[in-house]
């Protein structure tokens, strides 16, 4: 049953380019397949999550840490009776727009773009779906739904001080009235991106053999979850013993969410999902306890897994192929693809030209950054 807060296909703000409704999609679920069917979210497949995509096929990848978090945010979106739809399609794109070799990727990126406005993971992804994308013949981008693009650029909240460039490029077109919460759907989409990589992670760096299950066992949380699987299979070989916990500290954080979500709820009764946007604080969210558990789970990975010594190496060495690229194109725009050449002959200044070899990049692969770096720069 869907909730009255829920955002309702037929109240959308809609999109900035008009356009006749689909005949048996609603306009949530044609955003969803929209992404799903972009150039950037099939790039998602060789870009870094953790381990550089070369590493090893079982390591999460951004596609698949993407896929995770829609199958969440389903999840917590069905059992507070918001629209799985908006919540799946906010989920899909909420990592398109970072750029190679993940966060140290970013940081790379926008140390290099540092003097023509910065770089933002979460602004990307709006300037992918509202400009990058070019495939129909009436607009550029994906034209989503405003609660849609409202979702990628609220993923960390409402956005508040100076504007990342690429969102203020939008804002003149479509007010997305960044200084509010997003919709419930959106929040649920954020909050799953959480429960996923917290959980995914773990599997990661246990699969690298960066820690053991043993100090696993002695986390918050999972050492209840580890009790449990010992209670009840007393001698489970490692491997079946530590996915059982896993997944168990897995629906402990899903619970958890929804628990808090339906306390809010009920204490604030929403009518409609501005009700949602207005309430003035993070509706979907975990509880304190739980809160306070994960950040001491999110110290161990930090320490153990994201600043491992071969995971600080490959770091060092990737840092370098974007720092590398981005001077090399900037200063040798000709040798772009055919297609971004074109828009090389638009700029007007140093700063629209260095915005657009920053797209370029974003968009890399790890793989497709690799080899740009050996052909231009060399190893």
């Amino acid at each position: 049953m869907t909730a009255p807060f829920a955002s309702a296909p037929g109240d959308s703000r809609g999109r900035l380019h008009d356009e006749d409704e689909s005949t048996f999609r609603s306009c949530f679920q044609r955003d969803r397949d929209r992404i799903i069917h972009a150039s950037a979210f099939r790039r998602l497949k060789h870009k870094t999550q953790v381990f550089i995509e070369h590493e090893g096929d079982y390591f999460r990848t951004r596609l698949t840490h993407s896929i995770e978090v829609a199958q969440v945010a389903r999840t917590i979106s069905g059992a507070l009776g918001l629209n799985a739809e908006l919540t799946e399609a906010v989920a899909l794109a909420h990592d398109l727009g970072h750029p190679p070799f993940g966060h140290t990727g970013e940081d790379a990126l926008a140390e290099a773009m540092a003097p023509y406005g910065g770089f933002d993971h979460n602004a990307q992804a709006l300037r992918i779906v509202t400009h990058l994308e070019r495939h129909y013949a009436r607009f550029d981008g994906l034209n989503l739904t405003w609660e849609t693009l409202e979702g990628i650029a609220k993923h960390n909240g409402p956005v508040t001080g100076e504007l990342p460039w690429a969102l203020v490029d939008y804002q003149a077109q479509q007010d997305l009235e960044l200084e509010t919460y997003a919709s419930a759907e959106a929040q649920v989409a954020a909050i799953a991106d959480d429960v996923a990589y917290n959980h995914h992670d773990l599997h990661d760096g246990l699969r690298a053999e960066l820690f053991s299950t043993d100090e696993l066992a002695e986390l918050p949380i999972l050492s209840e979850c580890f009790a449990r699987v010992d209670a009840l299979y007393p001698g489970l070989n490692y491997y079946r013993r530590r996915h059982e916990a896993l997944r168990r500290f897995f629906g402990v954080l899903v619970e958890d969410v929804i628990a808090v979500a339906q306390a809010s709820l009920a204490e604030i009764a929403p009518e409609r999902a501005d009700d949602i946007r207005r309430a003035g604080f993070q509706m979907i969210r975990f509880s304190q306890p739980v809160f306070d558990d994960l950040k001491q789970v999110r110290a161990f990975l930090f320490e153990r897994m994201y600043r491992a010594p071969t995971v600080v190496v490959m770091r060092q060495q990737v840092t370098q192929v974007v720092r590398d690229l981005f001077p090399f194109f900037l200063n040798h725009p000709e040798n772009l693809p055919k297609q971004w050449r074109k828009d090389v002959e638009q700029v007007t200044s140093d700063e629209e030209l260095a915005r657009l070899v920053s797209d370029y990049i974003a968009g890399m692969t790890d793989r497709f950054a690799l080899q740009c770096h050996e052909t231009f720069v060399g190893t």
